[in-house]
């Protein structure tokens, strides 16, 4: 098999005209604006890819801003509930405490109970008489005495019942 153009020369024979594998004749480089990849790669990215890429951008900040705003409306109605237990705890203690305090209170002013300590410990005991002050009779005689030019009482000597002699009557 023979390859065109690969017989070589020799080099100390005469010089004659060597014999040239017949080749067309070498075209001169043209020079292709804005062509192959190297002028690719000079131009630099095009406008639609970046267009592109600002979309995706703007598709991410917009999906993650949305996540944030459910992140933080979560927090806060854990929170929310978080205080309306403890609120409703703080009730029901509240609502303990005042029923123990009413049966404490019913328990504390009970009559018998109080009677008790009165006659046990400060050994006080009930009247054995009792006196009975008509307001009316008590206001009609103060009133002609008034009427007489005598004074009134003042300091809600009035209001104490006066005894047959005029002076104050002495409860037991």
């Amino acid at each position: 098999m023979r390859y065109q153009g690969s017989v070589a020369y020799d080099m100390g024979a005469e010089p004659r005209r060597r014999e040239r594998v017949s080749q067309e004749p070498r075209r001169s480089f043209e020079v292709v604006p804005g062509g192959g990849l190297d002028a690719r790669a000079r131009r630099g990215v095009s406008p639609q890819f970046v267009a592109r890429v600002r979309a995706a951008l703007a598709v991410a900040a917009l999906v993650i801003a949305l996540g944030l705003v459910r992140v933080v409306l979560s927090s806060a109605t854990v929170s929310l509930l978080e205080q309306n237990t403890a609120l409703a705890e703080e009730i029901e203690t509240a609502q303990a405490l005042s029923t123990d305090l009413r049966i404490e209170r019913s328990v504390l002013s009970s009559n018998a109970r109080i009677s008790r300590i009165a006659t046990q410990n400060y050994g006080m005991v009930l009247p054995s008489e009792r006196l009975t002050v008509d307001l009316d009779a008590t206001a009609a005689s103060q009133g002609d005495a008034t009427d007489g030019g005598d004074q009134a009482p003042s300091d809600g000597e009035a209001a104490q019942p006066a005894d047959a002699t005029g002076g104050n009557a002495a409860v037991d």
